[in-house]
């Protein structure tokens, strides 16, 4: 599920251009997929922000109010688990069933859950941020994550503004808040730990 909510959709063709941008859109250049790189994905991230123009991940983001998602060492080099923790609605739940395929040539990784699959191009940014550009059909997609939920408001404003040159309108966007996250493991055993004292 990483990333339906976290792996939208884009197709390079059909990338709409805003009717108010006078500018070119700032080229979405794909990452160097070398051992370097690679090596820099593994950790711990948090989902920031996506948009997308596939209605069934418009429904699926609408509900996703929160995400965190760590990529560990796989089978081998070109593969990740994946762990995932989502607030969905009120519902929080971890989900580590997945995998990341990763795909050199050309700078793709595909994220592998049961029979389905999504590919996402990892595109060039800041080492402490994840931009992907998302394939599924003919549809647009991107998104953005970062290593803490604290962006800088100038990452914030590029991202944005980068939307907006590729016409997304702001029902295609959505944007996850902190004050959503789950509460930890060790934070819900101090509240069981807690309540238990005071019985």
């Amino acid at each position: 599920m990483l990333p339906c909510l976290l792996l939208p959709v884009l197709a390079v063709g059909l990338v709409r251009a805003h009717a108010a941008e006078p500018h070119a859109c700032t080229p979405l250049t794909p990452a160097v997929m070398d051992n370097a790189t690679v090596a820099g994905l593994l950790g711990h991230w948090v989902y920031i922000m996506g948009a997308s123009t596939y209605p069934p991940h418009v429904a699926e983001m609408k509900e996703l109010k929160y995400a965190t998602f760590t990529f560990l060492p796989g089978s081998h080099d070109d593969e990740f688990s994946v762990t995932e923790t989502l607030r969905l609605n009120e519902t929080c739940m971890v989900r580590n069933t997945s995998k990341i395929l990763i795909f050199r040539h050309n700078s793709t990784l595909m994220h592998v859950e049961g029979q389905e699959a999504s590919m996402a191009e990892l595109i060039k940014t800041d080492k402490e941020l994840l931009v992907l550009k998302h394939s599924k059909e003919s549809f647009l997609g991107l998104s953005l994550s970062a290593r803490t939920p604290n962006v800088s408001k100038e990452h914030l404003e590029a991202f944005r503004a980068q939307l907006r040159c590729l016409g997304f309108t702001q029902e295609e966007i959505f944007v996850t808040s902190p004050k959503d996250a789950c509460p930890s493991e060790g934070k819900e055993k101090d509240k069981a730990t807690s309540a238990t004292a005071e019985e």
